[in-house]
């Protein structure tokens, strides 16, 4: 899970922040970039072709690896050759292409998702799903600091120093070494052990396949929940917006107030990662022991509050020390919410629909945010970074009322 949790993490930043720091050091518009963030809507769709992931062969491949593996490697494998294509692409020329080659990623990206989130849930009983969360959210947080400060480090050495402006080859040998680290997660593929095979009832025709893949993992959702499931929809919806929304105008943020691409790898990709794994740690312990609701509560409460901080160093200027203490608080609040918010998906879902449900609640995590966050760049364009920062704060007010209401209205969520 490690491995497999590395493989899943990679992908996420070259096509949404590291991405966005590229574009902007190329001299695209803040606004362009914001509507090209709109690539991550692959990841709050994938409920869509879930069914398919759940329940459709491979043909040869799941055969000789099984369902889970054979749909792994296969998104992998596009992985690798839509990361190629970006490293070929050049955003002042092919701005097209690029676009093209990250909506590429993202949709194999979100469906190695779909197989990874199965495969873990399948893998072990409940007694073990926690510590097979954490060490995949290790791998994960591993993946965004390779991603994130690891490609910002190979492009900054590889630049030529006589050169001031945007380098195309630097970018270029990042992002290939990108693709080629996705070797870890297709190793791991290839000799994992496939989890025991699911009997599933055989379908008598088209349309009862289709019932069985589509219609019931939502009816079931719906019969364990009923009216309650409309409370805990819209809590899932919305939780994470503050941080989805701002983190799109992060990189052009730091890019626009002079941060380096090593000042930015080293605070905000490594220093922040381990504070985020930090923040998950402890999330995960109170969760254990205040209950997961009472952490989301403060997971959410913290995550709107710092993204005022932000708008504090907007304001204050250039200033690497300011940027530690900001994201420290600011990736701290992310893993505690992240630990809790994770728990909380997990136990909605029913292992006998575990790709697809779970693919539902992950992708209605993204899908409204990601939406909202496409029209960043005209904010800021047309307001300045200071009162993004504190709307994208006030975004989080509709979430603390929500998980009040699930805390107060929704009876312990159990699955069978």
């Amino acid at each position: 899970m490690l491995a497999l949790g590395f493989s899943a993490g990679l992908p996420l930043l070259l096509v949404l922040g590291t991405l966005s720091f590229r574009l902007r050091e190329a001299g695209i518009d803040r606004s362009t970039i914001g509507h090209l963030s709109w690539v991550g809507l692959a990841y709050g769709f994938k409920w869509v072709w879930a069914p398919l992931v759940d329940r459709l062969p491979i043909p040869v491949l799941t055969r000789l690896l099984g369902r889970r593996r054979s749909w792994l490697l296969v998104a992998q494998a596009t992985i690798v050759a839509g990361l190629v294509g970006m490293a070929l692409s050049d955003p002042r020329h092919a701005l097209t292409a690029i676009t093209w080659c990250a909506i590429l990623v993202a949709f194999a990206s979100s469906t190695q998702d779909i197989a990874l989130d199965a495969y873990r849930i399948e893998s072990a009983g409940t007694e073990r799903q926690a510590a097979l969360a954490a060490t995949y959210q290790t791998g994960y947080r591993m993946a965004m600091i390779w991603a994130g400060a690891g490609v910002l480090w190979i492009a900054a050495r590889a630049e030529v120093a006589s050169v001031a402006n945007y380098q195309h080859g630097a970018w270029q040998m990042a992002y290939l070494v990108m693709a080629a680290s996705m070797a870890v997660g297709v190793l791991t593929v290839l000799f994992s052990p496939e989890p025991a095979a699911r009997a599933l009832p055989p379908a008598r025709d088209a349309a009862d396949w289709l019932r069985s893949a589509l219609v019931e993992p939502f009816a079931d959702f719906l019969r364990r929940h009923g009216l309650h499931a409309v409370l805990i929809l819209s809590l899932i919806a919305v939780y994470r917006i503050s941080d989805i929304v701002m983190g799109i105008m992060a990189n052009p943020f730091y890019v626009d107030m002079g941060y380096t691409k090593d000042e930015v790898a080293t605070v905000t990709k490594v220093y922040g990662v381990i504070m985020t794994l930090a923040g998950a740690f402890v999330g995960g312990v109170l969760s254990m022991r205040l209950g997961v609701l009472r952490v989301l509560m403060l997971g959410a409460a913290l995550s709107a509050g710092t993204n005022l901080l932000f708008a504090w160093l907007a304001g204050h200027g250039h200033d690497v020390v300011a940027l530690v203490l900001v994201v420290s608080a600011d990736n701290l609040s992310s893993g505690i919410a992240s630990a809790a918010f994770i728990a909380y998906l997990s136990s909605l879902t029913n292992i006998s629909y575990s790709a697809t449900q779970y693919a539902l609640f992950t992708s209605l995590m993204q899908l409204a945010p990601k939406i909202v966050a496409g029209f960043s760049g005209d904010f800021v364009n047309a307001f300045g970074y200071s009162h993004f920062f504190v709307a994208t704060a006030m975004l989080g007010l509709p979430v603390l009322l929500l998980v009040y209401l699930v805390t107060r209205y929704v009876p312990s969520n159990r699955h069978p």
